[in-house]
């Protein structure tokens, strides 16, 4: 399959730079199957789209402060951008600008003191740092980091606004954006339908927002995100009259776990067409960039219907990207 068949025309001005408020009146674009099915609507009606028995499944992950602006011994600028938060003391990170740090240097904070070494880079382009003077690298990013914005978006944006409102671990260093757009509202209308909600953790790699730059899918090189399905969450999934996953990260999460037989590890799971799903009935999710693995998954999911969803979405005026709206989708059935 060739990566131009997930390509598509994406006007600047159709990438959105600041979410909607409140989160609930995003745009919801819902596909019935034909263009004449296709409805209009807003998140705050997803209660009223679903049904009694349907369990929809959210990722919890919570943002990381993942980039942090630190200097070389010479006074030289440092970015460090961390693509694996978490508790160990090593992890993977993005340095701008790589060329000027040698496998080695040691990076320093603002007050002088040393905080970060820098490793060599691995194909991907990628670096293994080290802290230093703090136990881990989350404590350091903590201290000294800051949220990362997605690099599309250009305008300032409050930091708690690039997180869901049921975040808990930072484990991620991007955002399940499908999930920004449900509100207190939103959840609390979903139990009085008797529509069950249930969490899984899937740490989000930076490596969500590159490109695909293989001319063919099968030689793109999947990034590896770690992942943990609770048990109740997959006898819910297991027990629910249709599986709900609220963005592609969740999709990933539930599938892999099929895939393997294990509940938590790491997922390096590329999903394209065709794919035998075996879990996930029903998307919610945002429109995605261009020659995207995310783009590529719901290809997979909905068939090339996604491409007629996308043209309808661009000429109605629906903001794509992080912040932008969402839309709703079944499954293709085979």
């Amino acid at each position: 399959m060739r990566t131009g068949e997930v390509d598509y025309a994406l006007p600047p001005e159709a990438v959105a730079q600041e979410p909607v408020e409140p989160r609930h009146d995003a745009r919801l674009l819902v596909d019935g199957g034909n263009d004449d099915e296709v409805q209009h609507r807003r998140v705050h009606d997803l209660p009223r789209l679903l049904r009694p028995g349907d369990t929809v499944v959210v990722n919890d992950t919570r943002v990381a402060p993942a980039r942090m602006h630190l200097h070389k011994p010479t006074g030289g600028r440092v970015e460090v951008l961390v693509t694996t938060p978490g508790p160990a003391a090593v992890a993977e990170a993005l340095v701008r600008p790589g060329r000027r740090v040698p496998p080695q240097t040691v990076l320093r904070d603002a007050a002088g003191h040393d905080v970060l070494r820098v490793g060599a880079a691995d194909p991907d382009g990628t670096r293994q740092v080290t802290a230093l003077a703090h136990p881990s690298i989350s404590a350091l990013l903590e201290e000294l980091g800051e949220v990362p914005l997605p690099p599309y978006v250009h305008n300032p944006v409050p930091a708690e606004r690039y997180q869901t409102i049921y975040a808990r671990r930072p484990t991620s260093a991007a955002a399940p954006t499908a999930g920004l757009h449900l509100s207190e509202q939103v959840l609390a209308e979903l139990g009085a339908a008797g529509i069950g909600v249930a969490p899984l953790d899937l740490g989000i790699s930076v490596a969500t927002f590159r490109p695909i730059t293989a001319e063919r899918l099968e030689d793109h090189v999947m990034h590896s995100e770690r992942y943990a399905v609770p048990p109740e969450t997959w006898a819910a999934c297991g027990e629910a009259r249709r599986v709900v996953a609220v963005g592609t990260t969740v999709v990933r999460a539930l599938e892999t776990a099929a895939v393997r037989g294990d509940l938590a590890g790491s997922s390096d799971l590329f999903i394209r067409h065709p794919y035998p799903f075996a879990v996930t009935d029903v998307l919610l999710t945002n429109f995605h960039m261009p020659r995207s693995s995310l783009l590529c998954l719901l290809a997979a999911f909905v068939g090339e219907r996604w491409r007629r969803l996308y043209e309808i979405a661009l000429e109605s005026g629906y903001r794509f990207g992080s912040f932008g709206d969402a839309m709703l989708v079944s499954r293709l059935c085979s």
